[in-house]
């Protein structure tokens, strides 16, 4: 509650200030309407007097004057409701960017090991939770104490402490009451909301993957899986609703007892001459106009404590700690030439599991380095360094003699170009996605950009052309025109330092040969980094680095390496008898 509450009063925004204060003060408007009206028609009972003409007209005049007030009660409630609403959408706005940018803020060891579909489910309910618990905080809970303080004290000046001690009484133990059976309901609540949680996270995760689904003929399987989550969520809600009736039912009997009660005790003392007729039709409005608010008590109190939950899971997004921060003072990085250095680098993904082992090398400014070696040899762990999507436990990297810990991350990412192994692109065009480069970029800039990575011939042959959309994750296009369009991208971006990492893995022979002089001529202007497979594709490279089980074991360029009949010499003669064999069975 203590985090919520900037969010109610925000400290930098004194117009949303003013609506919360103008909101408040309709509130008590509207309060005192609704008690006089129970006031005004008290009286209009007592002058209705049978023969009495003049009776007949103030009785008249106060049913009139009681009707305007009723509609003068909904009129300041929704003049109320329209003030407040820019209020309670800020609060949410303002949550949800802070949620969304602190999200892309952490590291990417938390995005690897989340699940899309629960964060954001988590995301939705803790946005949306905010604006009602605003609601119902400052126009149920507030308000309704205002109403007990002020019917309390017409009932002492008017019928005595009887009546304000039985309605104290009757109060109480319905909160009570009301507080016991909504914390059990609560129990049931949290369930489904876990098993909700699970049910969206994984028709999500199963639904992302449904190829793989169809690979293995798993429908089924998936349906099951799915099915058994949903199930459970049914029976869970099955008792949450019938755990309401309960709560409906005690509520209903402690009003009514209540209500039972003064009137009788009206009656009675009308019967004494005490009270009037209209003092009898007096108590029994204002009670039923404070009950009204009390019958939404266990709701209020369940949407509360539902919306602190709510809230509660999404704080802990917020919590998450990033795990690559920039130091205190850290500068801009500052690229002179794009020099590229690892000093005796080690780096484990967990502490049981070490990926690099002192691991150097250096790069000068506008020259190609490629790494081979095997699966798992850490590869593509080296562009998440250099990127410092994770930093390192031992050793350091220097770009221009300044180490990338030193520097701003922006700044960093700034000068690095990449070209991913597995390209994921945006549920957009493909002018969008190639045009994600870099912001800003004109739509000459985005063709030019298509036409040396080799793809604007496709896109032209569009009906739609640059505004071809691809797709959820890019699932519209092949491999290798994804993978061109993520060429495509980082020529946009043009940067000092570029990383391909197994950039031409999904492209055909004869598209690969286009490509790769295509990025040869670009790496001329720039340092640049090849993680391959293909050995056929590094041939030119100034460097080859042959790592193997994290450590380097084998440098220098293509002839050097072939000449020394290590690793890369083995790893050489396999690949060309592979395509040697793919030859004869292609004729």
């Amino acid at each position: 509650m203590a985090r919520f509450l900037p969010y109610l009063w925000p400290k930098d925004n004194l117009g949303l200030r003013v609506r919360i204060a103008i909101a408040l003060i309709l509130v008590v408007i509207s309060k005192l309407v609704i008690f006089y009206m129970g006031l005004l028609l008290g009286q209009v009972i007592d002058q209705m007097a049978p023969g009495n003409e003049a009776s007949v007209n103030v009785a008249i005049a106060l049913v009139a004057i009681y009707a305007g007030a009723r509609f003068g009660g909904v009129l300041f409630d929704n003049v109320r409701n329209v003030v407040f609403e820019r209020v309670g959408q800020d609060a949410t706005r303002r949550l949800a960017e802070n949620v969304f940018g602190h999200l892309h803020n952490l590291s990417m060891r938390f995005h690897m090991n989340r699940r899309t579909g629960a964060v954001t489910k988590v995301i939705e309910r803790g946005t949306k939770s905010i604006d009602v618990m605003l609601y119902f905080l400052l126009f149920n809970i507030a308000p309704t104490i205002f109403d007990l303080l002020l019917y309390s004290t017409y009932f002492q000046l008017q019928f005595g402490w009887g009546l304000v001690a039985a309605t104290w009484t009757m109060v109480v133990a319905y909160i009570a009451f009301t507080t016991i059976i909504t914390n059990w309901r609560n129990a049931l609540r949290e369930e489904m909301n876990e098993l909700d949680t699970q049910t969206v996270a994984k028709s999500v995760d199963s639904l992302l993957n449904y190829e793989t689904v169809k690979y293995f003929n798993a429908e089924k399987r998936e349906s099951a899986r799915y099915n058994k989550v949903v199930s459970q969520w049914a029976d869970a809600a099955v008792k949450s609703e019938n755990s309401l009736a309960v709560l409906n039912i005690g509520q209903s009997l402690i009003t009514n007892l209540m209500l039972a009660g003064a009137m009788g005790y009206v009656v009675w003392g009308w019967s004494k001459g005490q009270f009037t007729t209209g003092d009898v039709v007096t108590v029994n409005t204002m009670l039923m106009q404070l009950f009204r608010p009390l019958d939404m008590l266990g709701m209020v109190y369940r949407t509360i404590r539902q919306g602190i939950t709510d809230m509660a899971a999404m704080f802990d997004l917020i919590d998450a700690t990033p795990e690559i921060v920039d130091k205190p003072g850290a500068v801009s990085l500052t690229v002179s030439g794009g020099a590229l250095v690892f000093e005796d680098v080690t780096f484990g993904y967990e502490a049981d599991r070490q990926i690099l082992n002192g691991v150097s090398f250096d790069i000068a400014p506008g020259k190609t380095l490629a790494v081979v070696g095997p699966s798992g040899a850490g590869k593509s762990t080296i562009a998440r360094l250099i990127y410092r999507f994770y930093d390192v436990t031992g050793g350091r990297i220097l770009i221009d003699g300044q180490d990338v810990r030193d520097v701003t991350q922006s700044s960093l990412r700034a000068v690095i170009g990449i070209v991913p192994q597995d390209t994921v692109l945006f549920n957009d065009s493909i002018g969008y996605n190639i045009g994600y480069g870099r912001e800003g970029a004109a739509q000459e800039e985005i063709e030019r950009a298509a036409k040396g990575a080799q793809i604007h011939t496709f896109i032209a042959a569009q009906t739609q052309q640059y505004e071809t959309p691809v797709g959820e994750r890019g699932l519209k296009l092949s491999g290798g025109e994804k993978q061109r369009v993520a060429i495509a991208r980082t020529l946009l971006k043009n940067p000092p330092i570029l990383i391909l990492d197994e950039a031409t893995s999904a492209l055909d022979s004869r598209t690969e040969a286009e490509i790769v002089a295509t990025l040869d001529e670009v790496a001329k202007k720039r340092t640049t980094i090849v993680i391959a497979h293909r050995l056929s594709t590094i041939v030119d490279a100034d460097e080859i680095v042959v790592l193997d089980m994290g450590r380097v074991a084998e440098r220098g360029n293509h002839a050097a390496l072939l000449d020394q009949r290590g690793l890369y010499a083995e790893m050489w003669a396999r690949q060309q008898s592979e395509k040697e064999d793919e030859s004869v069975a292609a004729e």
